[in-house]
This record gives C-alpha cells, structure tokens and sequence, in this order.
C-alpha cells in the first residue's frame, strides 16, 4: 500500500507531459498556416487586400462620358389626376358590368320583377287599411283579406264599368266620329290652307293602300296583342298573390331579408328600410289622391261639354296619372282628339282649356300639397327616370321608374347621415380647448360662461 502514492505521482507526471507535447505540435502547425490561427482576423484582412486589388483593376470611367440620369418611378411620373382617374375609372367599369349583369337577368324575369314592383305599390296603398282594421280588433288573416277582397272588386268593378261605357256607346261614337270626319273634311275645304278635295282623297286612299299591303304585319300585331293580354293576365295574378302575403306578413318578409345583410351594414339598412317604405306608402297614396282628383274634374268637364264617354275617358286619365309628365299629356291628348272628332273644334279647344287649368292646379298646388317632402324629386330627374324606365320595360317601367327614384333618395340620404353619425361616434372626443370651441352655448343669454376645472384641461361635469 506504501508504492500506491508513488505509482499515481508517476502517471500524472506523464500526463501533464504528454499535454505539454500536444500544445508545442498544435503551436507549429498554426504557424505553417495562417488561415487556422486567426480566421477571423488575418483571413479577412487577406481577403479585403484581394477586394481592393480587384477594384483597383476596373477602370474608372472617362472624364468626357455625358451623365446619365436615374430613371424616375414610373409610378411618380403619371399625374395625380390621371392616377384618380385611373382609379375611379376601374371602379366605374366594376359598376357598369353589375348593373349590366343585373339589367339582363332583371330583363330575362322582367314579367315577374313588374308583378311584385306592381304588387308593392298595391301593398303601400292598402297596409293602412290593414293596420286600421286590426287597430280595431280584426285578426291579421282577416284583415288582409277584407281589405284584398275589397281592393280587387272595386278595382274589377271599375274596370267591368269602364269596358261596359264602350260597348254602350261605340255605336253612337262611330256615327259621330264619321259625321265629324266629314265636318273635319269639309273645314279643311273651306279653310285658307287651300286643300283640295283631290289631296283629301288621295289621302285617305293612301291610307287604305297602306293598310292593304300590311295587312300580315298587321295580324302579327294582333297576335303580338294576343300574347300581351296573357302575360298581363298572368302578372295580375302574380301581382295578387304577392299582396296577399306582402299584407299578411310584410314584416316577417322584411326581417328574412334583413338576415341577407352582412352584420357590419346591417343596422343601416334596418333603419332605411321603414323610412323607404313611408316614403312609397306616401308617394303611392298622394299620387292616388292626385290622379282622383284630375280624374274626377276633368270628366266633368267633358261631360258638362256633351263629349260621349265621359266616365271612360275619366277613367283614362286616372290610370294614366300615374305616369308623371308624360300620362298627363297622353290622356288629355286622347280627350281633346275625342272631343275633336265628335263635337267639332269649338268643344276640342274648351277641353283643352279645362285640361290645362286642371294640370296646372295639380302641378302647383295638388302635388306640393298632398305629396310634400318627403317623395319630393327634381323636375329633371323625374323626366330622365320617366323615359329611361319607358325604354327599359314599357309603360311598367315608366310607372315605376318615379317611385324607385323616390325611395332610392330616401335610402341614400339615410344612410349618408347614418355613415357620418356613425363616424362621429367612434371618433375620439374633443379635449383640451377643442372641447371648449365645441361646447354649445349656454341657454340663457345673460348667464355667464362656464369655466373649465382648473385641475386640468378637461372641461367642467357641469358644463352643458
């Protein structure tokens, strides 16, 4: 046990030489290469030597050599306004092929869209009578039917008077538009337009030439009026089912549409729509009371005037009112010409006479009166409309084209001050002096000016 002490002093003699050789061999070979000593020191400073020679090899360029300037954004060279352009072309183009898009399928479905545009207006005119009547006690499924019921007979009743004063006086109307084709003949005669009876009757032998030789196209467009009594036959009938349930359960209806909405405009278009639905109901029922009443005093003036078919020609210009602008003219246009041909000139001009006194008293003081504000529209928009919805889909879309504008301003308007009351409330309140500008005046005139607290800038709790 006493050489165990002795043999490990041994060992770790031997040990800590064989560390010793090990660092002498590692100190030689680092010297041989330079790269393994110092890798990060003496490498990059050779290398950077390297760089530099190799720059030193590029020739610099001659003194004479013109300078070439640097190329701008192509972005920074277009114009500001025409960049806005730009961008508000692209949108417009996105616009235009919506509208485009919806335009066609709205053609290719255009019966239906009529039905249930007609059926709306329907609607607007009888939903008071509905909500009067279940006011008083009458369930909902009963008041939508007494009022449909009643609303379609009376208009069937109408329609069954105007049809039976036609065929009651077409007889005598014939006689008497013969007898005045002749007194129209014999005027021209006689007046100092010098028509001769030669032209008068190479005229009406034109005529017959004429409806001779188109006697096809003639009983294509019979055919054509044909197939327009059936489609108006089956929009009626859609047009009563739609306000039956449009009656019965309007309001049901609106909440399903309102769930189509995204969220974020949700509350926007919850609010716009009863505001666009008031603003149809009034356009509806002014335009009723409107129209009644042209209807009501010019049939009695023509028949105060002896004109046959007073009533019907009433009734004419009662639907016919419902076209802005361009019903009136056509309806007094109609009543004048009938008046012409069975009564003489004297007659046609006094109904023109009670004609224009009529529109001219609806024009500034029926409809300013009855419709107000609220469907108030520009003469000029109201013109544009009348004529674009004729070209797009007839007399139905000139009916409804006064209306549509009408509520489309209602919608736009609430919701641009909806938009900016909505930005005002997520906006930071005013502080400071800022606060105090925008702080309303106090009420009563002599009091004096509230002070802000003088812990800081905020304004007084107490200041209105």
């Amino acid at each position: 046990m006493s050489k165990l002490p002795g043999w490990l002093g041994q060992v770790g003699a031997e040990l800590s030489r064989l560390s010793e050789r090990l660092d002498e061999r590692r100190a030689e070979t680092e010297a041989d290469d330079p790269l393994l000593g110092d890798p990060s020191g003496s490498a990059s400073a050779g290398a950077g030597k390297d760089e530099a020679a190799h720059v030193d090899q590029v020739p610099a360029p001659p003194t004479y050599a013109p300078t070439v300037a640097a190329r701008p954004d192509p972005v920074a060279a277009i114009p500001w306004g025409m960049r806005v352009a730009a961008e508000a072309g692209w949108r417009l183009l996105v616009l235009a092929g919506t509208l485009w898009v919806l335009m066609r399928v709205i053609s290719a479905v255009q019966l239906v869209v009529l039905a249930f545009v007609a059926a709306l207006l329907v609607t607007a005119l009888l939903q008071p009578t509905v909500a009067r009547l279940r006011r008083h006690g009458l369930p909902r499924g009963l008041a939508t039917a007494v009022t449909a019921i009643s609303g379609f007979v009376i208009m069937g009743l109408v329609g069954w008077f105007v049809v039976w004063q036609v065929m009651d006086n077409i007889d005598t109307l014939s006689d008497k538009v013969t007898k005045g084709i002749d007194d129209l003949k014999n005027w021209l005669l006689d007046s100092p337009f010098h028509v001769t009876d030669k032209q008068i009757n190479d005229i009406a032998k034109n005529l017959s030439d004429t409806v001779g030789t188109n006697t096809e196209a003639i009983t294509t467009a019979g055919l054509q009026g044909v197939t327009v009594v059936v489609e108006f036959m089956t929009g009626a009938l859609l047009a009563m089912f739609s306000t039956l349930f449009l009656l019965y359960d309007g309001a049901r209806i609106w909440q399903w549409v309102l769930k189509l909405v995204p969220a974020q405009a949700r509350p926007g278009v919850a609010g716009a729509g009863p505001r666009a639905w008031r603003t149809l109901t009034a356009y509806v029922r002014g335009t009723v009371i409107v129209a009644l009443i042209d209807a009501i005093f010019i049939g009695l003036g023509i028949y105060f005037l002896n004109v046959p078919m007073a009533v019907p020609l009433a009734v004419f210009i009662f639907l016919f009112a419902f076209i802005p602008l361009v019903g009136a003219v056509v309806s007094g246009a109609l009543a004048v010409v009938v008046a012409l041909v069975t009564e003489g000139v004297f007659t046609a001009l006094m109904v023109l006479a009670v004609v224009l006194a009529v529109q001219q008293i609806e024009g500034h003081v029926l409809q300013p009166f009855i419709l107000g504000r609220a469907v108030r529209v520009h003469p000029l928009a109201v013109v544009l409309s009348v004529a674009a919805g004729g070209m797009i889909a007839g007399i139905g879309g000139a009916v409804v084209a006064v209306p549509l504008v009408a509520v489309t301003n209602t919608v736009v308007g609430y919701l641009r001050s909806y938009g900016q009351e909505e930005s005002r409330r997520h906006s930071p309140p005013p502080h400071g002096s800022t606060a105090l500008d925008a702080a309303p005046a106090p009420a009563a005139s002599g009091a004096p000016p509230e002070k802000p607290d003088k812990g800081g800038d905020e304004p007084s709790p107490d200041a209105p």
